[in-house]
């Protein structure tokens, strides 16, 4: 039994995400303070917590239960600070050792009303085989000290809560009392410093509200004295008997770990479900990440691929350059023309075919960044409205591409040039194709490539193709002259390719930057490794 409670400790370990990790603290705090150790041995002795609310009179009840001034009861709010252990000497090495509460520290002699430790008293005048625990105010001012009641009160075998009439029907009482109901822990209720006029009406008052929440629990009233010993002997009788029948004592103490584990079970599920709620959340939110950055892609390969890219003023210039669909009626007439034009380049007459080339690469540039930038805007949007929370963590230069884009978007539109001039010239097989490459010059040919794939749709060329003018016919005549028809086919549907996949490398690593915002959603134990190590534990306590 112990490795699977071990294990579910273990997987509650990994539950890490902020909002859910208190919640796992707490469950593992009560495997530790009181599940692990009393499944370890269930005739172990008895503990019973004494709580209740400030300034009820718990220390003071509890010393005249025992018997004697085990516990200091204070005047200043709040009264109790360091919770107090009292045991039979019998008991005392069980509790002094770690297995119960092995996160607090023991002590032992005069009480530290600034210490966060157990301080544990022995007394031959409570019974061996139970313990009570003088715990901190559970609705106390301080936090510190009702973190530490709450603790007190989910390591124990049975809640003895002490009210008065004024505060009986508070809230915070009743919170703790449904809590013990969904453990099946033993539950004592005493109403404290009862006056007469309270005592006609609020003890069937109580009995009624413990019964429409159906909750079993022992009542015990204590008439208000003064300077005189508290009349608790009806409920030291109680105790005493408690802890003298083994049997009753082992019955309460299976009960309450079957619940409390139960419990244990209930809320990791929750931590669950969670978990599945987060990862639902992160899916929908990639997928919509996912579709901003893939739109943006399509938007480029759209905006290479209808003409759109050749302006007006760069196919002007194209054509400036080898000439109107006139000249080609001879090829070899066509492509001297084309020469001289490419030799006026080199002997320094003007000639427009650097413009088309730098039109062509800052409209390329230009399409990449406004995509990157519009898939962008789009996560950051959809990011707002679905999870708003999620955006206000985020770094805001998350709303545009990022800061590297323009930079990366050049070197994209450099390497691609580079990579088609290499494609070129691996073509230029024959010596009659390089002599014609050489003629041209590789600039003309690549620029003359370019426009032949910017000017397509799907990468086709040929009779397939959407042609942006008659200007995208002479720079695809030109190559066919060089390479032949189909050589032309292939290279650009190659070049088409190769600018297409690293356009989709860049968004990636755009896309990438969101990947952070999806990934703190699903960090830690995965909610079905959460059920299965609590179904493994639930299903051998009933074993024990």
């Amino acid at each position: 039994m112990d490795g699977t409670l071990e294990l579910l400790r273990h997987t509650l370990d990994g539950v890490v995400y902020p909002a859910d990790a208190a919640k796992a603290q707490t469950l593992k705090n009560q495997l530790d303070d009181y599940i692990i150790p009393r499944i370890t041995d269930l005739d172990a002795p008895l503990l019973v917590v004494v709580g209740g609310s400030t300034g009820a009179g718990k220390s003071t009840l509890v010393n005249a239960i025992v018997g004697e001034n085990v516990t200091a009861a204070g005047v200043i709010r709040p009264t109790t600070r360091q919770p107090t252990l009292i045991t039979n000497t019998a008991d005392a090495p069980y509790f002094r050792s770690q297995r119960v509460l092995p996160g607090l520290p023991r002590e032992h002699g005069e009480p530290d009303t600034q210490a966060l430790s157990l301080r544990i008293v022995e007394s031959n005048l409570i019974p061996a085989g139970l313990a009570l625990i003088d715990a901190p105010d559970f609705d106390s001012i301080d936090d510190t000290n009702r973190a530490l009641a709450s603790q007190l009160l989910a390591a124990a075998d049975s809640w003895v809560f002490v009210t008065t009439p004024a505060r009986y029907a508070d809230q915070v009482v009743w919170n703790f009392l449904s809590d013990a109901a969904a453990r099946h822990i033993e539950v004592v209720v005493i109403l404290n410093r009862m006056d007469q006029q309270a005592a006609d009406t609020v003890p069937d008052d109580l009995r009624r509200m413990l019964e429409e929440r159906k909750l079993d629990a022992e009542v015990f009233v204590v008439p208000f004295v003064q300077h005189e010993l508290l009349p608790v002997e009806s409920i030291a009788t109680y105790l005493h008997d408690l802890a003298l029948d083994t049997a009753a004592r082992r019955e309460i103490s299976l009960r309450t770990v079957a619940g409390a584990l139960d419990q244990l079970v209930q809320a990791t599920e929750e931590l669950a479900v969670s978990y599945d709620r987060r990862h639902e959340q992160a899916t929908q939110l990639a997928v919509a990440f996912d579709d901003a950055y893939s739109r943006a892609c399509q938007h480029i390969i759209d905006a290479t691929s209808d003409g759109h890219l050749l302006r007006t003023e760069v196919m002007a210039r194209w054509q400036d350059f080898v000439g109107t669909s006139d000249a080609f009626r001879v090829i070899d007439r066509w492509f001297s023309l084309a020469r001289d034009r490419v030799g006026s380049f080199f002997t320094g007459k003007p000639t427009p075919l650097r413009e088309v080339e730098t039109q062509i690469e800052t409209g390329l540039h230009a399409v990449i960044i406004d995509a990157a930038d519009t898939a962008a805007g789009r996560c950051w949007s959809y990011l707002g409205s679905q999870a708003p929370k999620l955006r206000d963590q985020a770094s805001h230069d998350l709303a545009r591409a990022g800061e590297e884009i323009s930079e990366r978007a050049a070197t994209l539109v450099r390497d691609w040039q580079a990579d088609l001039v290499r494609y070129i010239e691996e073509n230029a097989a024959s010596k009659r194709m390089t002599a014609r490459l050489a003629s041209l010059g590789l600039n003309a040919v690549t620029v003359a490539l370019m426009i032949v794939v910017f000017a397509s749709t799907a990468g086709l060329t040929g009779g397939e193709i959407a042609i942006a003018g008659g200007s995208a016919v002479l720079g695809q005549k030109l190559l066919e002259t060089i390479f032949g028809e189909e050589a032309v086919r292939r290279m650009a549907k190659r070049a088409r390719q190769d600018l297409d996949e690293r356009v989709a490398i860049l968004m990636a690593d755009e896309r990438a930057r969101y990947q952070p915002v999806t990934e703190q959603l699903i960090v830690g134990t995965p909610a079905e490794a959460l059920r299965s190590s609590a179904r493994q534990a639930l299903a051998e306590v009933k074993y024990v």
